[in-house]
């Protein structure tokens, strides 16, 4: 994202859910990602949908990116 972001500001954020995890990558570059413009986001998408997952990129002109992985988890306890 930084490569062509021309960002600043760069938040990473990781959240368990009841189903697995969220991986979130935002930052306040100039925005206009374009999943289906190139292979980077889009082999991200590949990987993330071959663990049965779901990637989704918010990229406004001029808002920076939103670029967020949601993959199934199954936790384990011991005993």
């Amino acid at each position: 994202m930084i490569k062509y972001a021309q960002a600043s500001t760069v938040t990473v954020s990781l959240l368990r859910t009841d189903v697995g995890v969220r991986i979130q990558i935002s930052d306040d570059g100039v925005g206009g990602a374009d999943p289906a413009g190139g292979s980077g986001l889009r082999g991200l998408a590949d990987r993330v949908e071959a663990l049965d997952g779901r990637l989704t990129v918010s990229s406004p002109p001029g808002a920076g990116t939103t670029v967020t992985a949601e993959l199934p988890c199954r936790t384990t306890t011991g005993g």
